[in-house]
């Protein structure tokens, strides 16, 4: 009598994993498109719907969600270690589907920022999640392919959703029709992760066991101070990180105010907020296995140096074509420096109390919207539009300096 077949147990690899791969691809592409339903609309909606004159004021959507998702990061590596990653995908999504009904029919303006915090603990663990599991896939070889890939879809999605709700609001004005996708991204999410995604603790099992021996599992507490700052490459790490993201807090909450005071039409502020993202996850598929050759600090350091070049350039020119060069220059920074920075965590932490060291690193970089947002905001506010950006141009090209730095040091 034959005995059943054995199921394989898990490997490590892209190809050997890759139809999970590329399902956790789609579902993190849906993640992207709940952020991108705000990248054109929502601060023209404060200003315009809700008639909110202050910058501030304008971009505390953005500070919500910063926060919020910042903390989740922070709870979510624990958690992943604790609980699995999958749970924490499915319980991102049922965060994220009141999301877009809210964004639609929201009467006053704090509705939105408690849409924010929804959409905030939506992206803490299901973007967390997706990302780790992807790491846990394809093993140490190619970290650095796995985060650009993920990153990818992510951001593309951000981009594409982004342009489409510009092209809805020229249409159909700026609610409720921009945010109708949002509903089919939170089902399709929801469903995906809930009956097709498996957990990857089996993986992160059997990379633990065939590396040798290394140090003991760390509690929280040391894991967030060294990756914090007591290990160089790691602050190195979590300090570009928050850089990033508060460049990337400006070019979501004050460049569309900015362009739409210039005289832009949304369908064009819609096309520019596509551009930068588009240029960001295409990029990214070659800047994340770029990263596993080449040295990823000096990665780091030029794409923080040609996202402050971008940045700049926004002022330098005035009209659509010079500004669309500014964006793809702050789209290709951004690649070479987003899925990078992850890798670098990745390589400097153990297998142990990587997810964790992830969720550190991901609470400083998304505490860079809430500072972007209130650092842009109140400069603006103050000085004026000119005054916000080239103030975060300036503070992206010193952490690449510092970056610098680290790639120098022994």
């Amino acid at each position: 009598m034959e005995r059943p077949a054995v199921p394989p147990g898990p490997r490590l690899g892209l190809r050997e994993n890759a139809a999970q791969f590329a399902l956790l691809m789609l579902v993190n592409a849906m993640v992207g498109g709940m952020v991108g339903l705000e990248r054109t609309v929502l601060p023209l909606v404060a200003s315009e719907e809700f008639g909110l004159a202050s910058s501030s004021a304008a971009t505390s959507f953005i500070v919500s969600f910063g926060l919020t998702k910042a903390l989740l990061n922070l709870a979510s590596g624990v958690l992943a270690d604790r609980l699995g990653r999958k749970p924490l995908l499915v319980l991102g999504w049922l965060f994220g589907l009141p999301v877009p009904f809210v964004l639609m029919f929201a009467p006053h303006w704090g509705w939105v920022v408690f849409a924010n915090v929804l959409l905030g603990v939506n992206q803490g663990l299901a973007w967390s999640a997706a990302v780790v599991m992807k790491i846990d896939l394809v093993g140490p070889k190619a970290r650095g392919l796995a985060v650009g890939l993920n990153e990818f879809a992510g951001y593309l999605a951000v981009g594409v959703t982004a342009w489409l709700t510009g092209y809805l609001a020229g249409i159909y004005g700026l609610r409720p029709a921009p945010f109708v996708p949002g509903v089919a991204y939170a089902v399709l999410g929801l469903g995906l992760s809930a009956f097709l995604v498996r957990d990857t603790r089996a993986h992160v099992r059997l990379e633990h066991e065939s590396r040798p021996p290394g140090p003991a599992a760390l509690p929280f507490r040391a894991v967030f101070a060294r990756t914090s700052w007591r290990d160089p490459r790691l602050f190195a790490a979590c300090q570009a990180g928050l850089v990033n993201n508060l460049n990337d807090g400006l070019s979501w909450g004050i460049f569309p105010l900015f362009f739409a005071a210039k005289g832009l039409p949304l369908e064009e502020i819609g096309l520019l907020k596509l551009v930068y993202p588009l240029v960001w996850s295409v990029l990214q598929v070659l800047t994340g296995p770029l990263s596993d050759r080449v040295s990823r600090y000096g990665l780091i350091a030029w794409g923080m140096g040609v996202q402050a070049a971008g940045i700049a350039l926004t002022l330098l020119t005035n009209g659509l074509a010079g500004w669309l060069a500014a964006m793809v220059l702050l789209g290709a920074g951004t690649a070479m420096v987003y899925p990078t920075l992850i890798a670098v965590v990745g390589d400097a932490s153990e297998p142990a109390w990587r997810a964790r060291a992830l969720g550190v690193y991901r609470f400083w970089r998304d505490v860079g919207y809430a500072a972007g947002a209130l650092l842009a905001g109140r400069v603006a506010d103050w000085l004026g539009f000119d005054w916000a950006i080239g103030l975060v141009a300036g503070l992206t090209f010193a952490s690449g300096l510092i970056v610098a730095s680290r790639r120098a040091a022994p």
